[in-house]
């Protein structure tokens, strides 16, 4: 299967062609000041594609969430009267409750392919496949991205394992930099420490707004890398955003070469990050290091939340659909950890 990377040129190309374009109409609210070309043209052929959804546009917002007590462990058989919640500050009716396990899951699996990978990406590649295998069921989607100086998607949705297996499989290094070819020796990409970029903002952006945004139910995103981006056209604020009008969550496993990083446990500055994103999602960071068992637990853990969440749905008593964000909190009246998304966005009335 060949890689079809996002590369600069085809983003020029996109932004020219931007402006003959109708705006989706699944988009709730203005798009980022830089703008990124849909995942769409650069699907894979993929004879075994699912089909296509039925999606109801609904004014009912929707919130996965998981219940842990102090300790981090789970919190299972919670009622609906043990909650309240809350859209911007004003407490809401809530129209149903159910501690969902078996809902349709709709997953990205996001891997970074940059230099500072170099070490980890086997480790990532197996105990990924191990994971996949572990949590999907018949009744769930997934895809595989990665991102290095582009982001490419690997393979589309499908609930074919051994799909998702090969197309991690097929992720190569890409820092993006090329040495000269040197007697005995193949040129192509080299790892090196001046590797100009790893678009992981870019990569959250699409994987939400090009995949995610159009699915319904439960929906998570997996990245696996060090936290650091580097080139990307868009903010974390816009990453942040595009996941949250998707309503996915996001994991983010914290793989570090520590090679690459001088032999520090810690080289790299994108955790702070990292943490905002998870935790304006319902999601959050696993710092994994370099360590096989760190990271099989830690894919250990989001599959236990992943089974584990409550649903709880309601009308707001805010009725304008004008694309505005709207701040949630859900309170237990046990004082037991919620974790759920910050907020959402009210959809726009379509025309």
């Amino acid at each position: 299967m060949p890689k079809l990377p996002v590369s600069s040129r085809r983003m020029l190309a996109a932004l020219v062609l931007a402006g003959l374009c109708a705006a989706a109409p699944f988009l709730m609210a203005q798009q980022p000041a830089a703008q990124l070309p849909s995942l769409q043209d650069q699907k894979p052929d993929d004879s075994q594609q699912p089909t296509e959804t039925l999606k109801v546009n609904v004014n009912v917002v929707q919130l996965f969430f998981n219940v842990k007590d102090k300790h981090g462990a789970l919190i299972p058989n919670m009622t609906k009267d043990d909650f309240d919640i809350f859209e911007d500050g004003q407490k809401q009716t809530i129209k149903y409750f159910t501690p969902e396990t078996n809902l349709p899951l709709t997953l990205g699996i996001l891997i970074d392919s940059s230099g500072s990978q170099m070490h980890v990406l086997d480790m990532e590649k197996e105990v990924g496949g191990a994971f996949l295998k572990q949590v999907l069921t018949d009744k769930d989607l997934a895809f595989v991205m990665d991102f290095d100086v582009d982001a490419s998607l690997l393979q589309d949705y499908t609930r074919d394992v051994q799909r998702l297996q090969k197309a991690l499989n097929s992720v190569k290094i890409n820092s993006g930099v090329t040495m000269p070819t040197l007697p005995g020796a193949g040129g192509g990409p080299v790892p090196t420490a001046a590797s100009p970029g790893t678009v992981l903002y870019d990569a959250v952006y699409l994987s939400a707004h090009d995949m995610l945004a159009k699915e319904v139910g439960r929906k998570a995103m997996i990245l696996l890398t060090d936290g650091q981006d580097e080139g990307s056209r868009l903010k974390i604020k816009d990453a942040i955003e595009a996941a949250q009008k998707a309503d996915s969550i996001v994991y983010v496993l914290l793989c570090a070469d520590r090679g690459f990083y001088g032999g520090m446990s810690v080289g790299y500055g994108g955790e702070g990050d990292m943490k905002k994103l998870t935790e304006q999602t319902g999601g959050r960071v696993i710092n994994v290091g370099n360590k096989f068992d760190k990271l099989r637990e830690a894919f250990d853990q989001v599959a236990a939340e992943l089974r584990s969440q409550y649903n709880i749905g309601y009308t707001p008593t805010n009725t304008n659909l004008d694309g505005g964000y709207r701040k949630l909190e859900i309170k237990n009246k046990q004082n037991y950890k919620i974790q759920a998304r910050a907020g959402y966005y009210a959809g726009r009335k379509q025309d």
